[in-house]
């Protein structure tokens, strides 16, 4: 109700119609003459920012008639002013030249509003990484391209499966919200810890990440943080792209890319056996973008398609005997992971006057098999879940002259059927390793349909120079509807609640301040709250505990202040500190057998610093460092009366993460780049009691790009060059002792490509 009135407020406010206005077309090339994808074009002493396409195009309509002011911005270029001339009922049209210049900052974001604006003018920690980045990197798996930002440790678990610790440990819990193009891959509940996994992250056009709790905007799933991965937008000039490369254990990935002025296609093909035994992966991926621009309005269609059949579901870990000796053994290949994921989404946004009207309704269709590696020692299991979705985001956003006031507000609808099939499994073991499994009875059966509404408004203003305060809040209305045809069972280890239905409803907010005197420095503020639903696993999946369905949403409150800025064009730099704290968390209690159950237990605090810095250097070269220190700890955990976890450290939770990375770009040749990269993981805990500790671990990358004629490039990577020991999650328990994940040793990548 409250942002149906929002709404109806902003739709029925008085225009400035009635003024005498024009509109403004532009495009903006290089100093070579091509366009400039991704430039962000300021409507100066406004709110309104553009950020032009990939053929170098911006548009903005209703423009007051006189003289108006155009601001360009892009990393590696010279910020630019031009006038322009606007009058009544016409088309102004403009084309800019950027010049060359060291900058080294990120100047428009989107995730945190929804649509572009200014970074200094977010009271947040967002980092992006842009699409020539993603280019240069070419990277295999997610944690390749997240690794680089502040405060962000993502792990590999087989083929591109991963889990992240984003302002948390290291977990598979819910606590983190993946979009694409805005719109989440998976509903509230039915996450997947392994997202990025079901998203082209080769082909994306830009990756932001936000940290902290982002509720009040998105609502449920976003306490850790949200990763948002944008598709790339068709050109006008039909271009063609092919890349193909090879390396260690089968490797092989091919990624092809053709466009219209108004159609994009995208294929991915990867393959690989497996630098371990059993551990095979193959993913084919497709995208399809259709973009049109009719004068205000803007329509965008996306469909994308993946398939994913990877052997060993999960990190296979070994004792520390055979994690130092043999390194390559998998007591688990068996266990495997077979994934269909498609999406569909329509953008429809018209701007009439200073208002912006967006519609996007979206589909999706999930399914996934999978015998888990990590419960085959204890209750093994073969299930198939899946669910379907049809939603829409709606949304309505308003500006107004006083304090350059921008209003937004809308809903989000989702209505998502799904199902959860489990069967028993009899495991046969040879030599200490899982080599065969016969089906069972069916122990989970049932049907759960999740729907949400969840209206919300957010305010920005300017009420002094250089400050922008944004204040937000958001109502969700969340139900689970769950069928069990089996009934009720309250016996045993594969125990099943009744066909009920659960609902919750939550008020999220959020306020923030940001001081921008110029781009010298920056200062930001701010409060968030967040909450996070149980998934219809944690709820319905009762396993043996006595109770599930009266599980609680986790709640988090988090306060930080930042600062951020630019020296001389050359240095740019970011910090942040945090604290957040967190209330019924679900967590995961291990038993002395190694079986799990989750629970809402008491509280949990995470601290930290984080800090960002990239600087030119002579001879075009480009240094970025990054360096975060982090503490998360049991605030109150009592499992069971014999156990106490209060104020012990979290496991999985590093105290630091590091990275330091130095590329060479020559101007004076184009596509050709050289680099070296140093990730650092620190120590931490791998059990809760604190008894047992991994030592961290520090590993080097080299790539290098070299184009070989006018639109061949070949291009070569070396992976862990110093081929050195270390896991990619170790873990701790009474039942099996240490365990090590062993991650990767040194492997060389060869490829080419064509433009």
């Amino acid at each position: 109700m409250l942002a149906g009135a929002v709404i109806a407020l902003l739709m029925t406010a008085p225009t400035s119609a009635q003024e005498p206005t024009g509109a403004i077309v532009g495009r903006v090339l290089t100093d070579a003459g091509a366009p400039a994808a991704g430039v962000a074009v300021t409507l100066d002493g406004t709110a309104l920012v553009q950020v032009t396409n990939d053929a170098g195009a911006f548009r903005f309509d209703r423009v007051p008639a006189g003289t108006a002011e155009l601001v360009v911005e892009q990393i590696g270029w010279k910020s630019q002013r031009t006038t322009v001339q606007v009058e009544a009922g016409r088309t102004a049209r403009v084309e800019l030249r950027l010049e060359a210049q060291a900058l080294l900052i990120d100047r428009v974001v989107v995730t945190t509003s929804r649509e572009a604006q200014r970074r200094a003018e977010t009271p947040a920690t967002v980092h992006a990484v842009n699409a020539a980045e993603i280019e240069r990197l070419m990277p295999s798996h997610p944690s390749e391209l997240m690794n680089r930002v502040p405060g962000v440790w993502v792990n590999v678990t087989g083929g591109e499966g991963h889990m992240a610790a984003i302002r948390q440990p290291m977990t598979t819990n819910p606590v983190y919200l993946y979009l694409e193009d805005g719109v989440p891959t998976r509903s509230t509940g039915f996450f997947n810890h392994n997202a990025l996994y079901e998203i082209d992250l080769p082909h994306a056009s830009r990756v932001e990440v936000v940290k902290g709790p982002a509720s009040a905007l998105y609502g449920s799933d976003a306490i850790g943080g949200m990763v948002n991965v944008m598709t790339r937008s068709p050109s006008d000039a039909p271009p063609f792209s092919l890349s193909a490369e090879g390396g260690p254990a089968g490797f092989a990935r091919v990624l092809a890319a053709a466009s219209t002025s108004s159609v994009l296609g995208e294929v991915n093909v990867t393959r690989t056996d497996g630098w371990r035994d059993g551990t095979a992966y193959d993913r084919q991926s497709g995208t399809i973008r259709w973009d049109r621009h009719a004068g205000p309005s803007s329509l965008r269609a996306v469909v994308t398609y993946s398939h994913i059949d990877q052997n060993t579901a999960g990190s296979s870990a070994l004792p520390e005997s055979d994690y130092r000796a043999q390194p390559t053994r998998n007591l688990t290949p068996i266990s495997y992971r077979q994934v269909d994921a498609a999406r569909a989404t329509l953008a429809w946004e018209r701007v009439r006057g200073s208002t912006l009207f967006s519609v996007t309704p979206f589909a999706r269709w999930n399914r996934m098999e999978m015998l888990p590696n990590w419960s085959l020692t204890y209750d093994p299991a073969i299930s198939v879940t899946g669910h379907m979705s049809a939603g829409a985001l709606l949304k309505v956003r308003r500006d107004f002259q006083p304090m350059q006031l921008r209003a937004i507000g809308g809903v989000d609808i989702d209505y998502s059927p799904g199902e959860h099939r489990e069967w028993q499994v009899a495991t046969t073991r040879t030599d200490g390793v899982f080599s065969d499994y016969t089906r069972g009875d069916i122990i989970y059966d049932y049907d759960v349909t999740f729907r949400s509404v969840s209206p919300y408004v957010q305010l920005e203003a300017t009420p002094l120079p250089h400050v922008r305060v944004v204040a937000g809040l958001r109502y969700d209305a969340l139900a689970y509807d769950y069928d069990n045809p089996l009934g009720e069972l309250q016996t045993g280890v594969h125990r099943r609640p009744a066909s009920t239905s659960v609902s919750y409803d939550h008020i999220s907010p959020k306020l923030g301040v940001a001081w921008a005197p110029d781009d010298a420095l920056r200062v930001f503020a701010s409060y968030g709250h967040g909450f996070r639903a149980p998934s219809e696993g944690q709820l319905f999946r009762q396993g043996r505990a006595d109770s599930t369905i009266d599980l609680q949403p986790v709640r988090a409150d988090n306060v930080e202040v930042g600062a951020g800025g630019i020296f001389g064009g050359r240095l740019s730099w970011d910090v942040a500190l945090y604290r957040m704290r967190k209330r019924d968390d679900l967590l995961t209690f291990t038993r002395p057998d190694g079986s799990t159950e989750t629970v809402n237990a008491g509280a949990t605090l995470h601290r930290g610093i984080e800090l960002g810095a990239a600087l030119a250097l002579p001879l075009d070269l480009r240094l970025d460092l990054t360096y975060a220190l982090a503490k998360h700890t049991y605030d109150s955990w009592r499992p069971n009366s014999d156990t106490d976890y209060s104020g012990n450290d979290m496991e999985t939770a590093p105290s630091r993460t590091a990275s330091a990375g130095v590329t060479w770009s020559p101007r004076a040749w184009p596509h050709a780049s050289a680099g070296i990269d140093l990730q650092h993981v620190g120590p931490f805990w791998m059990d809760p009691a604190n008894t047992t500790r991994y030592d961290g671990h520090t590993l080097v990358a080299i790539r290098a790009e070299l184009p070989v004629t006018s639109s061949v490039t070949a291009f070569a990577r070396i992976t862990n060059a110093l081929d050195t020991r270390y896991a990619e999650l170790a873990q701790y328990t009474a039942a099996r002792g240490s365990e090590f994940a062993p991650g990767m040793p040194r492997a060389l990548y060869i490829g080419a490509r064509l433009r």
